[in-house]
């Protein structure tokens, strides 16, 4: 990225099924970033950007043709710099509560307030889709953790040993948190 892109504005939009296809490789790009920069969010390390795009088709696509999936962006310009996704593929009886899923923004763009905006975004459209109970989980003590709480999300507890290290062998805990709207 270029110095002067890092300052940018950025714009916030819905990603439709119809428009998946024009993002997938800028999708792709931020998830291969991401792990890249440490970011415990299912993958390790070697990681490249053909498995980023096979997850982005495998395991998005479909949610988002069915509308059990929202995927959120934000651009700088052409670029993808940031995106959420809200997974309302829930039982009978839990029509009333989604998941947020894989809170992304490129390491170029950190710092600005665009994880922030991204997770706003996310809560309105819940609130559109009469979600009232917003559920996540987060790497024990990463960056994302003092946000999800800044933003009201209550920690339920910790699971030790959740998830393997992006680069070690080790496991990682995770917090899980949830948030009434």
């Amino acid at each position: 990225m270029q110095a002067s892109a890092i300052s940018a504005k950025f714009t916030l939009e819905n990603c439709t099924a119809q428009q998946f296809d024009q993002y997938l490789d800028g999708l792709a790009g931020l998830l291969h970033a991401c792990v890249k920069a440490g970011a415990s969010i299912s993958f390790i390390q070697p990681f490249d950007i053909a498995a980023a795009k096979a997850f982005w088709q495998s395991k998005v696509r479909p949610g988002l043709v069915a509308g059990t999936r929202s995927v959120l962006i934000a651009r700088v310009d052409d670029i993808v710099a940031g995106s959420v996704q809200l997974d309302s593929d829930t039982p009978p009886n839990q029509p009333h509560r989604a998941e947020v899923a894989k809170l992304l923004v490129h390491p170029d763009f950190r710092r600005q307030g665009m994880a922030k905006k991204l997770m706003m975004a996310l809560e309105e459209l819940a609130r559109v889709k009469n979600r009232s109970l917003i559920t996540l989980d987060t790497r024990t003590g990463d960056n994302a953790e003092p946000l999800y709480t800044a933003l009201g999300y209550k920690t339920v507890g910790t699971i030790p040993g959740f998830a393997k290290d992006p680069f070690t062998d080790t496991f990682d805990a995770t917090t899980i948190m949830y948030k009434q709207l």
